[in-house]
């Protein structure tokens, strides 16, 4: 019987992990408003994901790189208030856990205490070992995130897919091996071989969640505001946009606006 059920009050990692167990596919989106996230949540989505996107999305930055620890929070807030159902994951920030494994626990604690989310996700490995350690010593669930990291685009110094070489993906093997063995509940594989992705999905417990990874992971995520079309400009191959709302929302604002300069809205009936 599949897991997936209307009577699931809350998706936890328990039940992700049976869902894995199950072979039934994770579906996780970003979030980063109360209004969106209540929707997703209506709709039946397993996972939300506060990601450090919300830099791109919502802020308008070219990189994850700018947005602050009390700005995810923020979102992480909303977010929250909105979901009765999906887990609620979080994106530690660029420069709130890298380096210094008691600042990586503070800003979790801060997220977790102040946005009541349920996880916090981190882009790394073995690099992050310490940070990743304390913070699920402290009790707080942890998401790993490994090939291409959004956070070390300076270092990459481009958005190609990774691991394509094999040493890079002898690097990912290792890695994902030593984030299941610390206690991840579950890692996102960016822009890998479908292959590799498929491959190293078989040889952990933890799903494994792909954007830019193929169909064999055992879930899917991607940006809300690039499914639904809000965004124009990012055409990556993995992306499929299931509505147009850029269009949509600009039509309505060009007929709102036609109105108004012709003094149709408001109507007798709309006024009092």
């Amino acid at each position: 019987m599949s897991v997936h059920q209307k009577d699931i009050k809350r998706i936890t990692t328990h039940v992700l992990r049976a869902m894995k167990e199950q072979g039934e596919k994770i579906a996780m989106l970003t979030a980063y408003d109360y209004s969106s996230a209540r929707i997703l949540d209506e709709a039946g989505i397993d996972v939300l994901l506060v990601g450090d996107s919300a830099s791109n999305v919502m802020a308008g930055h070219e990189t994850t790189l700018p947005i602050t620890l009390d700005q995810m929070i923020y979102h992480a807030q909303s977010v929250v208030r909105g979901v009765k159902r999906a887990l609620v994951v979080v994106d530690l920030p660029f420069g709130s856990y890298q380096g210094d494994s008691k600042k990586a626990l503070a800003s979790a604690i801060r997220i977790m205490k102040e946005s009541g989310a349920h996880a916090v996700k981190l882009e790394g490995g073995e690099e992050i070992k310490d940070s990743i350690k304390r913070i699920l010593s402290a009790g707080v669930p942890v998401m790993g995130h490994l090939g291409l990291t959004p956070q070390s685009i300076y270092k990459f110094g481009t958005y190609v897919v990774r691991a394509k070489q094999e040493e890079e993906a002898d690097i990912l093997r290792k890695d994902i091996k030593l984030l299941e063995k610390w206690g991840c509940f579950g890692v996102v594989l960016e822009k890998i071989p479908a292959t590799l992705a498929a491959e190293v999905s078989k040889t952990v417990a933890i799903p494994t969640i792909g954007i830019g990874g193929g169909p064999d992971t055992d879930g899917q995520v991607l940006v809300t505001h690039d499914l639904l079309g809000i965004t124009k400009e990012f055409n990556p191959r993995f992306l499929r946009r299931y509505a147009s709302l850029f269009d949509v929302i600009k039509e309505a604002t060009e007929h709102y606006i036609k109105d108004v300069k012709a003094n149709d809205f408001p109507s007798k009936k709309e006024s009092y």
